[in-house]
C-alpha cells in the first residue's frame, strides 16, 4: 500500500511569502530572572511562562520543520522589553507570541484572554497593561530606554493612542484562533479578545499578541496550569491556532463544517462549474512522478462522493491524514501550473491553497 507524504505549503492568500524568505516566529515567555512576575501560593508566573514556550516550540519544530522559531529567552533569565521587541524585529519575524499568566487580587477571576496592540476600552484594560509595562522599572535608567515613557503614568499611555497598528487586522486574526481552540475545544472560560497598550507590542514590527493562560490567583486555575499534561493541552492549542492562522483552512475543525453521516445533507444550490484550461493543468495526479503539488480545495471526516456538493463539479483525488480526507485537484509537477490553476480555483474555492504530494 502507497503512503504519502503530506506536506502543507503556506498559504499566498494569507501570508504571502517570498520563496526565498523562511517563516518566522518569535515565541516570548514573559519575565524571568530577577522578574517572576505574578506569583500564586506554590509557582511563579515565570516558570509557568517558560514551559508553555518550550513546549509550543518543540511541537511547532516538529509539525512544521520549514518555520524558524525563535525564543526570546529559553531560559530563567531577565530580558528587558525593549530587548524582547528587538529580537523580534531583528530576526524579521512574521509572527509575535507572548505568553504570560495573569494574576487578581480577587481570588476568583479565571480563564483565558488575548490581547492585541490598541487603544479601545483603554481605562478597562489599563491595570493589566500597567503590570505588564512596570517590569522596565527593573532595568537602570528606563526612561532613557522607554523615551520617557512611565509605565505608572495614566498620561504617558496618550502616546498609543496616536499610534497606527498597521499588523491589527492580521494580529486580531491570529488571536481570534487562540481564544477559539481554547475556549471551544479545552473548555476554558472565555475572557475574549481585547486591547490595551502594552509596549511590547507597540514596539514589535509584525503581527503580535500577548496570551494570559489563565489566572495563578485562582487556586483551582494555578494547580490546573501546573499539571504537565495541562501544559502539552495548551501548547497543542496554541500550535493548532498557528496552524489555523497561517494555512487558513490547513487545520479546518471549525471551517469544513463536516455533515455528520445520520444527517441528511442540505441540496446545494448549483454552482458554475469551472472550466479548466487543460494545456495549463491535468486535474488527475500525475503517477509517474515521485511528487507533484496541487490545489486543495477542502477536507472532511467522511470520504465525499464524486457528486457532493462541497466539490463543486470540480473532479478531485484525496489522501487521508489522520482522521482527515484531504480533497485536491489540478495536480502538476510544475509548480507555476499549479499556481496559475488557483488563480482560478478561487472562484469557487476562495480559500483553497497549494499542498505538495509525494508517493
Amino acid at each position: 500500500m502507497r503512503k504519502y507524504l503530506f506536506i502543507v505549503v503556506l498559504s499566498l492568500f494569507v501570508l504571502p511569502l517570498a520563496a526565498e524568505k523562511q517563516y518566522t516566529v518569535v515565541l516570548d515567555a514573559g519575565h524571568g530572572g530577577k522578574d517572576p512576575g505574578a506569583v500564586g501560593k506554590f509557582s511563579k508566573e515565570k516558570d509557568l511562562n517558560l514551559k508553555l514556550v518550550l513546549k509550543m516550540g518543540e511541537l511547532i519544530n516538529e509539525q512544521y520543520p520549514d518555520v524558524n522559531v525563535v525564543y526570546t529567552r529559553n531560559t530563567d533569565v531577565f530580558i528587558p522589553l525593549q530587548t524582547r521587541a528587538d529580537i523580534a524585529n531583528k530576526n524579521n519575524a512574521d509572527l509575535f507570541i507572548s505568553i504570560h499568566t495573569n494574576s487578581s487580587e480577587n481570588k476568583a477571576p479565571c480563564g483565558v484572554e488575548t490581547f492585541i496592540l490598541g487603544t479601545d476600552k483603554m481605562e478597562k484594560n489599563l491595570d493589566v497593561a500597567m503590570r505588564e509595562n512596570a517590569v522596565m522599572k527593573l532595568e537602570a535608567d528606563y526612561k532613557t530606554t522607554y523615551q520617557g515613557f512611565d509605565p505608572n503614568s495614566i498620561d504617558s499611555y496618550i502616546m498609543f493612542e496616536l499610534m497606527q497598528n498597521s499588523y491589527m487586522d492580521q494580529s486580531l486574526r491570529f488571536a481570534e484562533q487562540v481564544q477559539k481552540r481554547f475556549v471551544g475545544h479545552l473548555n476554558r472560560e472565555d475572557r475574549g479578545v481585547r486591547q490595551a497598550a502594552f509596549w511590547v507590542l507597540l514596539k514589535t514590527a509584525c503581527p503580535s499578541i500577548l496570551f494570559e493562560m489563565g489566572f495563578i490567583s485562582n487556586p483551582e486555575e494555578e494547580r490546573f496550569l501546573n499539571q504537565p499534561a495541562s501544559i502539552a493541552q495548551m501548547a497543542n492549542a496554541l500550535v493548532n491556532a498557528f496552524g489555523a492562522y497561517t494555512h487558513k483552512q490547513a487545520l479546518i475543525a471549525e471551517i469544513a463544517e463536516v455533515v455528520p453521516e445520520e444527517t441528511p445533507a442540505t441540496p446545494a444550490e448549483p454552482q458554475p462549474v469551472l472550466q479548466q484550461d487543460s494545456s495549463k493543468t491535468q486535474v488527475r495526479p500525475i503517477l509517474d512522478h515521485t511528487a507533484y503539488f496541487a490545489v486543495q480545495i477542502c477536507a472532511s471526516k467522511t470520504p465525499l462522493a464524486p457528486n457532493d456538493p462541497k466539490l463543486k463539479g470540480q473532479t478531485c483525488d484525496s489522501i487521508k491524514v489522520g482522521e482527515w480526507y484531504k480533497y485536491y485537484t489540478a495536480a502538476d509537477p510544475d509548480r507555476s501550473k499549479v499556481q496559475e490553476a488557483q488563480k482560478e480555483l478561487k472562484a469557487l474555492f476562495p480559500d483553497c491553497w497549494i499542498i505538495k504530494v509525494e508517493k
